[in-house]
């Protein structure tokens, strides 16, 4: 007499494989939650940069076609539009005819302070004019 075992397989996940995933989760979702954060933190850096940038290239365009820059320097802020970022400028005697025109545009960033520079050369014969 042949007796055939019948096996009942439920389908399902054992207790085991349920804590193996659960730990897994544990691990991975703090990593990828601070690689969120740095990378969000890192986009808003670089979006901060950029706008600094282009009022810089403006503060500076300003000043030389004013003649403003003439003055040796000055200072502001971008109110009412970006009244966090301010602006430094002077202008620097280089060689014969040359002068050096930066401008610096600073903002606050998490309790510090972040700037960045843009500078040209200005020949006085286009100063003057």
């Amino acid at each position: 007499m042949n007796k055939q075992i019948r096996t009942c397989r439920r389908a399902g996940f054992t207790l085991i494989e349920v804590l193996a995933t659960l730990l897994l989760v544990g691990i991975v979702l703090p990593i990828a939650m601070e690689a969120i954060a740095t990378a969000s933190a890192a986009a808003s850096i670089a979006r901060s940069q950029a706008q600094a940038a282009a009022l810089a290239e403006t503060k500076l365009n300003e000043l030389i076609i004013s003649g403003e820059f003439a003055s040796g320097g000055g200072s502001g802020d971008f109110s009412p539009d970006w009244p966090d970022y301010h602006w430094t400028s002077q202008a620097i005697e280089r060689d014969t005819g040359v002068t050096e025109v930066q401008v610096v545009v600073s903002w606050p960033w998490r309790g510090d302070e972040r700037s960045v520079m843009l500078s040209t050369l200005v020949y006085q014969s286009i100063a003057q004019q």
